[in-house]
């Protein structure tokens, strides 16, 4: 599959597998990135905040996520059916091409980036419940690599077809339900490639728009 590295596509975590809300509040890299970012449309009037950019292996900006709804939390039994949150993940349309340096070459980006960014950000929110703490890791390896088979066969018997609006226009996606939410991938008019996930909220009512400013987000 082409897409950006596993190095640079690292889902949002924190030590002892928590996530830390705080610890992704920064505009800056978003800002820094030369491609437009996108979120659900005007149609979602609930919180919006920002999370973590993703980096090539020369520093450029590849991808970053916006949430959407509920900050979400690594997923309990107690918690489960309560938060409703989506989160969408940007990812640049990169061809091919030679890193900064020119010691090397970077991968393509394509919709099945985007499909693998969005299905382990949903994975850094999941944690089955009776797991004991020393399973996790060994859990979310096999998950995570289960993701990327599954990112890379976007035809598969796996996913179905959704349509929904980007920037008003009709877009096909690619999208998945698993016990722990819903995964789904497409490309835009606009050049880059959106991925999203979620649980609580159906992504059969989303739409996705393009962010006019991303700092009003800081």
């Amino acid at each position: 599959m082409e897409t950006t590295s596993r190095v640079g596509a690292q889902a949002p975590a924190a030590e002892g597998g928590q996530q830390v809300p705080s610890a992704r509040r920064t505009v800056d890299g978003y800002l820094l990135a030369p491609f437009p970012w996108y979120g659900l449309d005007e149609a979602f009037t609930g919180p919006r905040w920002l999370m973590q950019v993703g980096t090539s292996a020369d520093g450029a900006v590849e991808h970053g996520s916006i949430g959407h709804g509920d900050e979400p939390t690594v997923r309990a039994e107690l918690t489960e059916d309560k938060e409703r949150f989506a989160v969408v993940v940007t990812v640049a349309a990169n061809p091919v091409r030679r890193s900064a340096d020119g010691t090397g070459l970077l991968e393509a980006t394509s919709v099945s980036s985007a499909a693998w960014l969005a299905g382990v950000g949903l994975l850094s929110f999941t944690w089955p419940g009776q797991m004991d703490h020393t399973l996790r890791d060994d859990w979310l390896d096999q998950q995570t690599e289960t993701a990327w088979v599954l990112a890379d066969d976007l035809d598969g018997p796996d996913w179905s077809s959704l349509s929904l609006p980007v920037d008003g226009v009709p877009t096909p996606f690619h999208y998945r339900e698993s016990e722990f939410g819903w995964v789904l991938a497409g490309s835009t008019q606009a050049g880059v490639h959106v991925g999203a996930y979620g649980r609580g909220m159906s992504a059969y009512g989303l739409g996705f728009a393009m962010i006019k400013d991303i700092g009003a987000y800081a």
